[in-house]
């Protein structure tokens, strides 16, 4: 594979392993029951990404609409609920957690999110979780295991929320200076968006005892909800340049890159030799750690895949891509599986 060779630089000592929303390559994501199987199976740190009720408790879930993880669908007493918005540009169609209290969406069921590639075994299991119940299951697993787990949120959708007056920042740092784990545990909060985070540095000062800020970064073509909230023609693609970057090392200590900013793919389906994001990064003084590293067929490169499912979970492939990047010199990164994610640093 020619990415084996890549040497840009060397493997940090200590390489966080995440869980991308849990364990939610064996069960659904941003559940209790998902964060719990990550811890077991050697997370550094869990990702909750938030989202707000409409009396303003944060709860984990990857979006706001939960037509698709939950089963509001087939639940008659919120059939009227059903609207249409638009958000960050795009229109959706669905459920909104806004909509709805933190009490009536307890009543609700979490479902796998990805059915077609994952299966639907575990539906109607687990509910939905909060921030709160979130970190304190953190807590019980650091306190029984004698070791740290970190917490990485991501503030979703932020110039959304704050628009329709359900600012998440303040209630967040509330949140995490509430419980006594998360006054001195890892915390990383992250965001697609730059102005919350300029905000969050202002608030939290140069430096944080232990909260650090990280910027996500998507596909270079796409703009941040804020700049396209403002009428900004600011894209990724700008935030990736030398200058873009000694911007974002003014209020960020991370970036979190898709993998294939780092990496791309070729036509063939094999890892191509590196971008400069990573070495400019660096040039910085910020970490790197892109996102994410899924075990099925269908997510990795062709090149790395295993017969022609899709839903094939292809360990030896997986284990190799993120070795690849590995090599780069990547201070951490998202996983669905954090078991393999773990082996992989390990060498195992």
């Amino acid at each position: 594979m020619p990415a084996a060779s890549v040497q840009s630089g060397d493997m940090p000592a200590d390489v966080v392993v995440i869980a991308h929303r849990g364990a939610s390559a064996h069960l659904p994501e941003h559940t209790l029951e998902a964060y719990a199987r990550a811890i077991e199976d050697g997370a550094d740190y869990i990702e909750p990404d938030v989202v707000s009720t409409r009396d303003g408790v944060l709860v984990a879930r990857h979006e706001n609409e939960i037509g698709g993880t939950t089963d509001v669908a087939q639940r008659p007493e919120f059939a009227a609920r059903k609207r249409q918005q638009v958000i960050d540009g795009e229109t959706f169609e669905g459920w909104f957690t806004e909509d709805f209290t933190l009490a009536e969406l307890k009543t609700l069921r979490a479902r796998e999110r990805l059915p077609e590639l994952r299966g639907m075994a575990h539906d109607g299991r687990y509910d939905i979780a909060t921030l709160d119940e979130v970190i304190a299951l953190a807590a019980e697993h650091a306190a029984r295991s004698g070791r740290s787990i970190g917490l990485i949120p991501e503030i979703k959708h932020p110039s959304h929320f704050q628009r329709i007056g359900l600012p998440m920042e303040a209630r967040l740092l509330e949140t995490l200076a509430a419980h006594a784990y998360t006054r001195e545990a890892p915390v990383v909060i992250q965001s697609f968006e730059q102005a919350n985070l300029r905000a969050l540095r202002t608030r939290l000062g140069p430096s944080s005892r232990n909260i650090r800020l990280l910027q996500l970064l998507g596909p270079a073509d796409t703009q941040p909800g804020d700049a396209l909230a403002a009428g900004k023609p600011t894209r990724y693609a700008d935030l990736m340049t030398p200058a873009g970057l000694q911007d974002i090392a003014g209020y960020a200590d991370i970036i979190g890159p898709w993998t294939r900013l780092l990496m791309p793919v070729s036509e063939d389906g094999a890892l191509r030799a590196p971008t400069a994001l990573m070495a400019d990064a660096r040039e910085e003084g910020l970490h790197v750690w892109p996102y994410t590293f899924r075990p099925e067929n269908h997510f990795l490169p062709k090149a790395l895949r295993e017969g022609d499912d899709p839903r094939m979970r292809n360990e030896a492939g997986s284990l190799a891509e993120i070795r690849a990047y590995l090599a780069l010199g990547i201070g951490g990164f998202f996983t669905d599986d954090p078991a393999l994610g773990r082996r992989a640093v390990d060498g195992r």
